[in-house]
């Protein structure tokens, strides 16, 4: 396996509520875990994440829900649409409706149709289909 240069774990309140999020709804895949330690790390179309049930490893104050307020963690997709299904089956509401958006970066526009749905936890993912580039 090969892990990203970056990866993210998520400190949860209850990890099994997260695996049934993660795997069960979005469709995540368990790559390694250790049940023990409330560890379980996951992958979905290259991205990569860790949750892990809250303990004393990482402890830098209280945490309050939602955890990871301040932060979104922007995940790219093959196809949205599945994944809004999927949501929608479970009855998991979107944090931003799926739309358009078309962001500067230089001389030029790259383009994604995307939605934000929070986890379990309350940490924001955005999810994103990369739909073109054009000059800005």
């Amino acid at each position: 396996m090969l892990f990203n240069r970056l990866i993210p774990e998520l400190s949860v309140g209850d990890v099994g509520g997260s695996l049934e999020f993660y795997v069960g709804v979005l469709g995540f895949v368990v790559e390694y875990s250790r049940p023990e330690e409330g560890f379980f790390f996951l992958s979905f179309e290259g991205s990569q994440i860790m949750v892990e049930e809250v303990n004393d490893h990482w402890w830098t104050g209280e945490l309050e829900h939602p955890f990871g307020r301040g932060i979104n963690f922007q995940i790219a997709v093959r196809d949205i649409s599945s994944l809004v299904e999927r949501l929608e089956e479970a009855g998991v509401p979107l944090f931003r409706p799926v739309c358009e958006k078309w962001y500067r970066g230089g001389d030029a526009e790259f383009g994604q149709i995307e939605f934000l749905v929070q986890d379990p936890d309350g940490y924001l993912l955005r999810f994103v289909q990369v739909i073109g580039e054009r000059k800005g």
